[in-house]
């Protein structure tokens, strides 16, 4: 059983949130929830929202009774869009300023425990 989750088009830059992604991979959703919640970056706060939602598909689509026993399986970032802004430079001349998207996803599984 595989829930998944996926933000798209998010106005965070790839590079940056890779550092917060790579804190949570591989770890329980607790863990993951506590390191994110902990974690003072941007993307952390949009990363956090992203776990919580492929927890509740967890718990609505596949039935998992206990949240606790899902664990990170995979977690990445694409590159989205980017936005393309110029701006005023001397003599004048402009230079790009690229303001990059990213695509989050985030796919939880339950780990085999003992059976009640």
């Amino acid at each position: 059983m595989e829930a998944r989750a996926v933000a798209k088009f998010v106005r965070v830059p790839p590079r940056k949130a890779r550092w917060v992604i790579d804190l949570i991979r591989g770890r329980p959703v607790p863990a993951a929830l506590a390191a994110v919640r902990f974690t003072s970056k941007q993307a952390a706060r949009i990363i956090e929202k992203v776990l919580k939602s492929a927890v509740a598909n967890a718990q609505h689509n596949h039935g998992v009774r206990d949240p606790d026993r899902l664990y990170v399986k995979t977690a990445f970032v694409d590159q989205g869009p980017v936005l393309k802004r110029f701006r005023p430079r001397a003599m004048g001349r402009a230079s790009p300023i690229h303001k990059r998207m990213s695509h989050i996803t985030i796919v939880l599984e339950e780990r085999p425990g003992p059976e009640q």
